[in-house]
């Protein structure tokens, strides 16, 4: 499928690397204009360059970066089309050796952070009664795993923000979805362990998968485009599952 984003401009937040990367890549490379926003500088500079877009540095659990962001579209486009809330961290640990500050910077981050960017972009959405918003929820979202109840309970919230919120705004033309992807070859995939996991680990964890493979994020990405652009005009508040079978048995 081939996307045309020309002027359009998308906001994606944990837009430096992993699967926000390789949206902000493909949004770009179907004429679209980017803003980044995300924490690590270093990275965000070098893709900011590479697909000639713009960005905001900092965390998306402060509503002034969702605010800022918007802004930076507005006042260099005069528009926003699209938003994509990427962004987000994972504690890998049970409920007992989740600490405090534990859950509440999972939920800061995953679902605080959509909650505000999305907020942020409604506002400006609303009167012009088009937009997309696109959120990263997970396979995790809506069945358990082990080791991972923040994580768990956040992509949960993040899929009931994404319907609730598509039933408020339904009647003015944006559109909100989720994606859900199950095991990407990503960072994120790799971090919070306590070692890093050796190629006969990552793939035991591809077995798992019916496909008995990760996925590359340009195949979520690639997904997240379809949702942003016109051919999903008939789609909204929808959890799409991109986990190669893994949901299905």
């Amino acid at each position: 499928m081939s996307f045309n984003f020309q002027n359009q401009v998308a906001i994606i937040t944990g837009g430096a690397s992993g699967m926000g990367a390789a949206t902000a890549r493909e949004f770009a490379a179907a004429g679209g204009q980017v803003i980044i926003v995300d924490q690590n500088e270093a990275l965000a500079l070098e893709l900011a360059a590479e697909i000639e877009g713009l960005m905001v540095i900092g965390d998306v659990s402060n509503s002034a970066i969702s605010d800022a962001a918007v802004q930076l579209a507005l006042e260099n486009f005069g528009r926003l089309d699209v938003v994509v809330n990427a962004a987000g961290i994972i504690l890998r640990a049970d409920a007992l050796a989740t600490t405090d500050e534990g859950w509440q910077k999972v939920m800061n981050v995953n679902v605080n952070g959509v909650f505000y960017m999305s907020r942020a972009a409604v506002r400006v959405m609303k009167p012009r009664g088009k937009g997309a918003i696109i959120n990263f929820g997970s396979i995790w979202g809506d069945v358990g795993a082990t080791n991972v109840v923040a994580y768990c309970a956040s992509k949960g919230a993040v899929h009931q923000i994404t319907r609730a919120m598509a039933l408020d705004y339904v009647e003015d033309g944006i559109r909100i979805n989720a994606v859900c992807p199950g095991e990407v070859d990503t960072p994120m995939l790799r971090s919070g362990r306590k070692q890093p996991p050796t190629p006969e680990q990552m793939q035991a964890l591809a077995d798992t998968v019916p496909m008995k493979r990760l996925a590359d994020p340009s195949e979520i990405a690639k997904v997240v485009c379809f949702l942003a652009s016109d051919d999903a005009s008939y789609m909204t508040g929808a959890m799409v599952a991109v986990d190669a079978g893994f949901t299905a048995r």
